[in-house]
């Protein structure tokens, strides 16, 4: 994996982390730090995963950022669902 690759990743997680924190509906329950750490941490893992497909992971092309923003995504809406939920009665 490139600079380029890491510091796409590190961007894409930041932005997507910015911007599930806006999409959510009143008070957020996850702190912002949570949310832009779990960004990150998802776009590596679709650098990986866009790597392992065949993508070259040679930074900012199309591909990867689509994966890496997908992986982001979904790693943010799940943080976002579950964070301050109890499930104590």
């Amino acid at each position: 994996m490139t600079v380029a690759a890491l510091v796409s990743a590190v961007v894409v997680g930041l932005v997507v982390g910015a911007l599930g924190r806006l999409a959510v509906p009143g008070r957020p329950t996850a702190p912002l730090w949570l949310t832009l750490v779990v960004g990150v941490v998802g776009a590596l893992a679709g650098s990986v995963v866009a790597r392992l497909a065949g993508a070259n992971g040679q930074g900012f092309r199309l591909v990867d950022v689509v994966v890496q923003a997908g992986m982001a995504g979904v790693g943010v809406v799940l943080v976002a669902a579950t964070a301050g939920r109890s499930d104590s009665a």
